[in-house]
């Protein structure tokens, strides 16, 4: 156990959501591993997990992340 604790201190008006707790805070209040932000805002926070969601899906099917399929086939050139 360590002898000293390193809290992190944030900003005024941070907002952060935290995973473990599923819980909106301000500031942040849990390790940096269990949350996502900072957010501008409380309701920015409490919609993370939908917008992390709605992120995940664009990125999932935007054709520039997706190796062409024809590519290393062999053919003629």
């Amino acid at each position: 156990m360590a002898l000293f604790k390193r809290r992190t201190v944030g900003k005024p008006g941070e907002w952060f959501y935290c995973l473990e707790h599923r819980t909106v805070e301000e500031g942040p209040q849990c390790r940096a591993a269990d949350r996502l932000g900072p957010y501008g805002t409380r309701e920015e926070a409490r919609h993370a997990m939908e917008t992390a969601r709605e992120r995940n899906e664009e990125w999932e099917t935007d054709p520039k992340w997706h190796d062409d399929p024809d590519r290393g086939k062999s053919g003629g050139v």
